[in-house]
C-alpha cells in the first residue's frame, strides 16, 4: 500500500498540479491562437499572395489532373501551412513571455534578511565567560 500512497503524494503536490492546470489553459489558448491565425491573419496576409495563405506552395513538379480534378503526382512544397504555424508560435510564445512577466511583477518582492543584532563578538562573550570563571 506504501506504493500508491507515495503515488498520491507526488500526484497532489501543488507544483504539479499548477502545470496540469497551465498545461489546459495553454492548449485552450493554443485553439484561440489558431483559430486567430487562420481566421484573420491568414486571409490578410493571403490579399498579398491573392490565395488562401494556408494552401500557399512552391510546385517542384506539375501533377496530373485526372477526369475528377483531382491532381495526383504534384510535387509541392506547402510553405504556407508552415508560416502559419510560425505565426501561431511566435503568438503564443510572445503571450507566454508577457503573462511570465506578469507573474513576476505580481510576485512579493524578496525582503533582506534581517541583520544579525549587533552585539559582542564571540571572542568578547568567551573572553567574558573566561573572566567570570576566574571570579569564582
Amino acid at each position: 500500500m506504501g506504493i500508491f500512497k507515495e503515488f498520491k503524494d507526488f500526484a497532489m503536490k501543488g507544483s504539479l498540479v499548477d502545470i496540469a492546470v497551465g498545461f489546459v489553459m495553454g492548449a485552450a489558448f493554443k485553439q484561440i491562437v489558431t483559430s486567430f491565425t487562420v481566421g484573420i491573419v491568414s486571409p490578410l496576409i493571403g490579399l498579398i499572395f491573392k490565395a488562401d495563405f494556408k494552401n500557399v506552395k512552391y510546385v517542384l513538379k506539375e501533377g496530373v489532373a485526372d477526369e475528377v480534378g483531382k491532381v495526383t503526382g504534384e510535387v509541392a512544397i506547402m510553405y504556407g501551412e508552415f508560416l502559419t504555424n510560425v505565426i501561431d508560435f511566435i503568438i503564443v510564445a510572445f503571450v507566454m513571455f508577457m503573462v511570465v512577466k506578469a507573474v513576476n511583477a505580481m510576485k512579493k518582492k524578496e525582503e533582506p534578511a534581517p541583520e544579525a543584532p549587533k552585539g559582542p563578538s564571540q571572542e568578547e562573550l568567551l573572553a567574558e565567560i573566561r573572566d567570570l570563571l576566574k571570579k569564582q
